[in-house]
């Protein structure tokens, strides 16, 4: 499985698709800009929301769900990358984060 540390996904920039697993309480409490919440569960149904014209990388709260996304995602064929240590390795990263509903 692909994975990224939190600084070098930063380093891409705005452009990069970021997919949140988390639920919508977690990601309200903090989230990286720009992330498109699909809780895990959902994920299998909600496919075909993803772009499928680039590398989605994958976060969730410390990487464990993120990690079984990434897996799933890679089963289907999607380029997917699992983000080392979820937002709490963001955060301590002393990268932005925000808050609020997305």
């Amino acid at each position: 499985m692909n994975s990224i540390e939190p600084a070098e996904l930063a380093a891409l920039g705005a452009t990069a698709a970021i997919v949140d697993v988390r639920q919508p309480d977690e990601y309200a409490a903090a989230h990286v800009s720009g992330a498109q919440l699909i809780p895990l569960g959902e994920l299998p149904a909600r496919l075909d929301e993803l772009p499928a014209d680039r590398t989605l990388y994958v976060i969730c709260h410390s990487g464990g769900r993120s990690a079984q996304a990434t897996a799933f995602l890679e089963a289907q064929g999607i380029d997917a990358v699992n983000v080392i240590g979820g937002i709490l390795g963001w955060h301590g990263a002393g990268l932005p984060i925000e808050q609020g509903a997305e």
